[in-house]
């Protein structure tokens, strides 16, 4: 196995429960990282249809926004300007508020368009300041030109209100858009190099490893083996000698005796009778 393919260790136990601990941690990670990828995936394609949805709406509410435009330039006049300009406090009516949402632990910045309700208690509520705005548009529709003007101003402003609410949501799905992309593209790379590279070298690391120890294993019982093998020759040769021995000196007991054999035992001898001893 080349050396390319798995990870260039030491053979022993030790290192193959580090090998084992790692290639279990990799799997978890592998699942979580899938998970991680198809739930990203997932609103990746809700944001996409979103997206698709207010492009639409937002040509709409355009078209809408440049007619009521075009409707109050036709009843104010070139005036028009001047009186809208003179109506404006100087404080933002429409603020953005941004924040951040939590997908699979990708953060998602998000815009939200919202009405400035401090500025709006701060000059005396929101009815208050309402009731100055028309009272002002009311006071300054005598200078467009033609009757009602003022009114037209009015729906010309809340025509381009739904198109800045548009717009603004329209900005929150694009960058919403654009950061899920890059977050799925890294977790797809890291689930296919957990899949494609780290899984497959551990797991060679892995067979590398328990084929020298059951190829030691091996060595280690032939050896023994061929130990005992040798024991038992060994064993086997000096009782052969030992047996050898022992007949070897039977035979020489046997020559120094009467010449009829070996020597028995002596107590039996001695108990034995002689017909020639008169006691």
């Amino acid at each position: 196995m080349s050396t390319t393919n798995r990870l260039n260790v030491v053979p022993t136990v030790t290192v193959l429960a580090v090998v084992k601990n790692r290639l279990i941690g990799a799997q978890r990670g592998y699942k979580l990282l899938k998970k991680k990828a198809d739930a990203l995936s997932l609103r990746y394609r809700q944001i996409l249809k979103k997206i698709v949805q207010t492009k639409l709406s937002m040509g709409e509410n355009m078209k809408s926004a440049s007619f009521a435009w075009t409707e109050a330039k036709y009843v104010g006049g070139d005036g028009i300007k001047h009186t809208v300009l003179d109506s404006v406090d100087g404080k933002a009516e429409i603020r953005v508020r941004a924040y951040a949402d939590n997908v699979a632990g990708v953060k998602i910045p998000k815009f939200n368009a919202c009405g400035s309700g401090s500025l709006i208690g701060a000059s005396g509520g929101g009815s208050g300041e309402t009731g100055t705005t028309t009272a002002t548009t009311e006071s300054k529709s005598e200078l467009t030109g033609l009757g009602r003007g003022g009114k037209q101003i009015q729906k010309c402003k809340k025509a381009y209100k739904e198109a800045l609410q548009t717009l603004v949501e329209l900005a929150s799905l694009q960058t919403a858009f654009l950061t899920l992309d890059q977050a799925i593209k890294t977790t797809n790379r890291r689930v296919n190099a957990l899949e494609n590279v780290v899984t497959p070298r551990l797991e060679n690391t892995v067979s590398y490893i328990k084929g020298e120890l059951d190829e030691l294993e091996r060595e280690e019982f032939f050896r023994l083996k061929k130990v005992q093998a040798k024991k038992k020759k060994d064993a086997k040769e000096r009782e052969e000698k030992e047996e050898s021995l022992s007949k070897g000196e039977g035979v020489v007991k046997g020559e120094g005796g009467s010449g009829a054999g070996p020597v028995g035992n002596l107590i039996d001898f001695a108990n034995e009778k002689d017909e020639d001893l008169l006691f």
